[in-house]
Formats: C-alpha cells, sequence, structure tokens
C-alpha cells in the first residue's frame, strides 16, 4: 500500500469505490458535485461546543427530578456511544477504498465533524457533573446500549476487515496463519453497500429519541444550553444523512453491480431499519421505566420512531410496511430546521449561525446594466 500511487484512469472516469486510489487532491473536474457541496455546507456550520453557554444547566440539572435526571444522563450516555463509533469509523471503512477526491475529501470532513460531537458530550457532563469519569464507566454496563453498539458495529466490521483484507492480500483465495481468506470483489461490494444502509440507519434514526428528549426538556425552559448544543448537532447528522442517501442513489447508477446488488438485499436492509426502529423505542422505555417528563413518554416517542423511520426508508427506496400517518411530536421540527423560538441575541447564544456559507455565483454579467 502506498500514500500516493498515479491512477492511470481520470477522475470522471472511476467509479465511486474500488477503481484505484485517489492520486492528486485535485477538484477542477468532479464527477459528483454533491459531495463537494456537502462538504462546502459542512464546512459552513463549523462550530464548537464552548460557544453555548450551558453554566445555567448545572443550576437547572439539581431542580430536575430523579426520573429526569435519569433521562438526561441516559442519553448522552448513549450519544457518546453513538458518536464514539461514527467518530473513527468512515475513516476506517470508506478511505482506504475511495477513488475520487471529493468524495475523499467529503468523508475526511464528515468523520472530524463528528468527533465534534463527542467533545460536546463531555463539554455537557464536565458542567453537570464534579466527576464526569463516573458517567463514562458506567457507560458500558447498560445492556440497552451494548445491544445498540454491537449492531452500529457488526456491518462496519464486515466491511473493514474484507477491506483490509483487499488492501494486503488482493483479490483471490489466500491462506494466512493456515486458515483459507477468500477475497472476492462482488462481495466486497456487498459488504460496503450494506454498510452504508446500516450508516444511513444511524444518522437517521438512532439519534433522535435522545434529540427529542433533549428538545422537550427545552420546551419547558430547563437545560437549554443542552438543547442548543443538541440542535446544532442535529443540524450535522442531517447532513450526514444526506450523504448516506446520496450515495445509496447514486451507487447503482455508478456502477452495475450495486443495482444488482440493491435488488438482492432489499429484504436485509428493510430488516436493518426496522431492527435500529425496535432498539430506539426500547431504549424511550428505558428511559422512562421509573417516571416521565411532562409532555413526553414512551409511547409518544415510539410513535415518533415509526413516523421517522418510514421516512427514513422511504427516502432510500425501501418500504417500511406500516402507514405511521403525521409526525407526533410535530414541535420537533423547529428545533430540526433552525426556527427555534424567537428571542433577543443579547439573551441567548445564535445557534443558526454559518461561517463561509458564501455563494461563489457572480460572474461577468452580474452587474450588466449598472453604472456608476
Amino acid at each position: 500500500m502506498s500514500v500516493f500511487k498515479v491512477n492511470e484512469k481520470s477522475n470522471l472516469s472511476r467509479t465511486m469505490f474500488f477503481d484505484g486510489g485517489v492520486d492528486i487532491a485535485r477538484y477542477d473536474t468532479i464527477k459528483y458535485r454533491q459531495f463537494e457541496k456537502l462538504t462546502d455546507k459542512q464546512l459552513g456550520f463549523f462550530w464548537r461546543p464552548e460557544e453555548v453557554d450551558v453554566l445555567r444547566d448545572a443550576k437547572d440539572f439539581k431542580e430536575l427530578t430523579p426520573f429526569e435526571q435519569h433521562i438526561f444522563t441516559s442519553n448522552l450516555k448513549r450519544q457518546i456511544l453513538l458518536d464514539s463509533v461514527q467518530g473513527r469509523s468512515p475513516n476506517m471503512a470508506f478511505l482506504p477504498v475511495v477513488s475520487i477526491p471529493e468524495l475523499e475529501t467529503w468523508i475526511q470532513t464528515w468523520a472530524f465533524n463528528e468527533t465534534i460531537h463527542s467533545r460536546s458530550y463531555t463539554h455537557l457532563i464536565r458542567n453537570v457533573y464534579s466527576d464526569p469519569s463516573t458517567v463514562f464507566d458506567e457507560l458500558t454496563t447498560i445492556p440497552e446500549i451494548l445491544d445498540c453498539a454491537k449492531d452500529i458495529s457488526k456491518y462496519y466490521d464486515d466491511f473493514i476487515d474484507a477491506a483490509t483484507a483487499y488492501g494486503y492480500l488482493g483479490l483471490g483465495t489466500h491462506t494466512v496463519n493456515g486458515e483459507s481468506v477468500v477475497v472476492d470483489m462482488y462481495d466486497l461490494k456487498k459488504k460496503l453497500w450494506l454498510c452504508l444502509n446500516s450508516v444511513n440507519a444511524l444518522e437517521g434514526i438512532r439519534f433522535y429519541v435522545s434529540f427529542a428528549c433533549s428538545w422537550a426538556f427545552a420546551e419547558l425552559k430547563k437545560m437549554e444550553g443542552n438543547a442548543k448544543i443538541i440542535k446544532l448537532i442535529a443540524r450535522d447528522e442531517n447532513i450526514h444523512l444526506g450523504s448516506t442517501q446520496t450515495l445509496i442513489k447514486l451507487l447503482p447508477q455508478d456502477d452495475s453491480d450495486f443495482a444488482k446488488i440493491k435488488s438482492e438485499t432489499v429484504a436485509e436492509c428493510e430488516q436493518m431499519f426496522l431492527s435500529a426502529a425496535e432498539q430506539e423505542k426500547r431504549w424511550a422505555e428505558y428511559l422512562f421505566k421509573d417516571g416521565s417528563m411532562i409532555g413526553l413518554n414512551a409511547k409518544l416517542l415510539s410513535d415518533y420512531v415509526d413516523w421517522l423511520t418510514c421516512k427514513r426508508m422511504t427516502a432510500v427506496g425501501l418500504n417500511c410496511g406500516i402507514k405511521p400517518g403525521s409526525n407526533p411530536l410535530p414541535w420537533t421540527a423547529k428545533w430540526i430546521a433552525g426556527a427555534e423560538v424567537q428571542v433577543a441575541p443579547q439573551e441567548t447564544e445564535i445557534s443558526s449561525y454559518v461561517i463561509g456559507g458564501t455563494k461563489q455565483d457572480v460572474d461577468t454579467d452580474t452587474f450588466k446594466g449598472f453604472s456608476l
């Protein structure tokens, strides 16, 4: 393997994956401008958790009931796990086999952004716990979190193992430590396809019970700093979700093998999304096992998960098998869309700003007709 190896094919003629490595990082010849737009948008949304004042949350947390403290802390634990996986896995899984520069850059941008989310959770925990290690140390003792971790990691691990063997051994049948290892390109592509669908379910479903709880606290004028950080995280996750949806839609057009794989794996992918939804529902039951909070309960969250799952599955051409109706938590839309309750700028942090979000659309005819 080498960090630089000349690829004889032009950027425009390569497939997205398994078509030789990226050599020159050039962006004048781009095959899929969608990924350039995603990178520009994500960079324009750059933020740091320290920008959001969470000091009042420390006081709010002490005034929460034990049930509400359980809900708040448990959600942070689960989000820590989810973004611990997402902070490293896209680079480990997809970068070694990507073939076009705009997608390579997007994957690196995506993974880096996930690390900001991970740092945010530590920022929030430090604010309300004098010893944050107690929260982190309990993470791996909760079955509902461990079950989620296993499901998320499974498809990543399957693909990373196969891609690593491909990188070191090449295609064919090999003997490693006395065992036969088969490296087959079609099988590699199938594992990649399943992994991307799993990531899409992760980005589009697995966070949203936790998100809804965070925003419900803010609707009650509690833990508002936390809710603003989660709002920024959700904004990022929508971009990441868009990237996996784009990959799932483009791959069958980019490489005919993926069109065949798509039809072969419909049932498995549908079950993958439905299983993620069931885990989210069990998580809602765990959160509310000892008590509730005003305006939210496990049943409402379960209905919300059904509605959201159908929306995500339909977006990638899958059938959810149910008719969930309208959004059972319509107030969450303003947090996801950015239309937060209006306040004076001096009274709160502005969470809707964009850095570097200018359009490069001025040409020689833009000011035609103007005179000085």
